[in-house]
């Protein structure tokens, strides 16, 4: 008998036990493969670790715009892959260990749960039986595979690829296509294209970036086509077959011969065989329906993570899982969705908080939008010798408060978070004016606008 079970060991799970531990409950986690989930073995942390050494190959091929001068610099991919896997094992050895001193214990093994009983929830396990007195679901996503044609036969043949095979590649392809320009495909986009790959990067919509503001996925977009990153947009693809993409654009069918495929259109709540039909769950899209305290319909069951479908962030399934163990301790806790923070870790980096131009037009609210060059930050004009980076500020005329930023540029990623806690606070731009921000620092733009 536990207090709560857990399944699922990625960022929701395993930082939702910690918390849980350090507050006394017993509390069991049940992990299928390897803790930090898709996050740490095969999302973020992985690609990050990939992305910095290109950026430091890119610093090396372009050091003489600085006065310093390198000659033949060169990437070892299959050093990096295995820089890559010794990262994660560092990483996922903390949690183990994390987890270890809070108390949790951790099944490796596939969860069901089985039923509801007056005792708790039964979940099986390996041939075993546990029961819980709560329930976390935080089982995570997997990539959204869709009905393309040759599609199932080219990943078993390992022309097609998802997240989780491209970071084992031990070479650097000639050509890749990567279907999907949303945050993974740009990323790996960005990879690629640094170490030499020529990159397609075919996307149904008219623009790169999924929901990130219109001019900076353009700006985006921009420099990268510029790099010989080529762009299809509007285009769907129709087959995935004999080592080759097939698009439609303009009615117009046309074939990417390349070495490999990525495809990274998505994600999707891992939601099946898990037995959540068995004590009646709501799902709407394949996704567990939750509010924003994290419960179910079910009294006693909860979920957090990429499994709700409401933001597949690992910071929002950390935030997620901390607000579940909040309201099940009894401190009532919320999660506010309009103030998450998102990054697109390319060179240069992108990273937005709440409103957009367009999704502030959408919803009619009366704005001021101030775009603001990041050449007004002497550090930024002093590190980067060819940088356009922008930050675009989005404020509430009524209330004169910060409702949306958009930044792209250098420490975009690490900016961020000051702008979120602007738009969570709903600071006005008189108290950001009243703010005294370290010189010279990039993100004093971000208060060189508030005069403008």
């Amino acid at each position: 008998m536990y207090d709560l079970i857990i399944i699922g060991g990625g960022p929701a799970g395993y930082n939702a036990a910690d918390h849980a531990g350090h507050a006394g409950l017993k509390t069991l986690v049940i992990e299928e493969r390897a803790l930090g989930g898709v996050c740490l073995n095969e999302g973020c942390i992985p690609t990050k670790t990939l992305l910095y050494s290109a950026k430091i190959y890119d610093y090396a091929k372009h050091s003489q715009d600085y006065g310093v001068k390198f000659e033949n610099a060169t990437i070892d991919h299959s050093f990096v892959i295995d820089r890559k896997a010794k990262v994660i094992k560092q990483l996922v050895s903390g949690v183990g260990a994390k987890l270890k001193k809070a108390g949790v214990e951790v099944v490796k093994a596939q969860a069901v749960i089985k039923e509801r009983t007056a005792d708790g929830f039964v979940v099986t396990a390996d041939g075993k039986e546990y029961v819980g007195k709560q329930l976390l679901i935080c089982t995570g996503s997997n990539p959204a595979l869709p009905p393309i044609d040759g599609l199932a036969d080219s990943l078993k043949s390992g022309y097609a690829l998802t997240n989780r095979e491209v970071l084992e590649l031990k070479e650097i392809p000639k050509d890749i296509v990567i279907v999907g320009g949303g945050v993974i495909g740009l990323e790996m986009a960005s990879y690629f294209n640094s170490v030499g790959s020529k990159v397609y990067v075919v996307e149904m919509l008219n623009k790169i970036a999924g929901p990130i503001d219109n001019e900076i996925s353009t700006m985006l977009q921009k420099e990268y086509a510029q790099k010989g990153v080529e762009f299809i947009l509007g285009a769907k693809v129709t087959s995935i077959k004999n080592n080759a993409v097939t698009y439609e654009k303009d009615g117009k069918l046309t074939e990417i011969k390349s070495d490999y495929a990525l495809v990274s259109i998505g994600r999707r709540a891992r939601t099946q065989g898990l037995g959540l039909e068995n004590i009646g769950v709501i799902l709407e899209r394949g996704a567990i329906v939750t509010n924003e305290y994290g419960k179910t319909n079910v009294p006693g069951v909860w979920a957090a993570g990429d499994v709700n479908g409401k933001s597949m962030l690992a910071h929002t399934a950390y935030r997620e899982g901390e607000v579940c163990i909040n309201n099940i301790l009894g401190k009532k806790d919320r999660i506010n969705y309009n103030s998450i923070p998102s990054v697109i870790y390319t060179n240069p980096e992108v990273a937005c908080v709440g409103e957009t131009e367009e999704t502030a037009k959408q919803k009619g609210l009366d704005v001021k939008i101030q775009t603001v060059t990041l050449k007004y930050s002497g550090r930024y004009v002093a590190e980067n010798e060819h940088g356009n980076g922008v930050v675009k500020i989005i404020t509430d005329k009524k209330h004169n408060n910060i409702v949306g930023v958009t930044i792209i540029g250098t420490y975009a990623s690490e900016m961020i978070y000051g702008a979120a806690m602007m738009v969570e606070t709903e600071m006005r731009v008189a108290d950001v004016q009243k703010l005294v921000f370290p010189h010279p620092t990039v993100c004093e733009v971000i208060r060189e606008a508030m005069f403008l």
